[in-house]
């Protein structure tokens, strides 16, 4: 896979980070409602795990936000949301 893909799916996991800490939700809470581990969310977070279509839309519902808002990266802006991605 393309390095300028890595990117935007670590892009894609900062911006399911940043709208879980815009609602005040712990990774446990979306864990819980993901009936997963913490672990295992965190790992989402991070982007060591590729997320399913299937899941993507879960964590959407859980943020109560559309799956495209989570899918909204603009290439040229997958630098900046990962360097803030370690600050929120």
């Amino acid at each position: 896979m393309s390095n300028k893909i890595n990117l935007k799916i670590k892009a894609v996991a900062a911006v399911i980070r940043k709208k879980r800490g815009q609602k005040n939700y712990t990774q446990e809470y979306l864990a819980y409602k993901l009936n997963i581990s913490q672990n295992a969310y965190s790992k989402i977070e991070l982007g060591y795990t590729k997320i399913t279509v299937e899941r993507l839309f879960q964590i959407a519902e859980v943020l109560e936000i559309s799956a495209g808002e989570l899918l909204d990266v603009d290439s040229d802006e997958v630098g900046l949301k990962l360097s803030h991605a370690g600050t929120d």
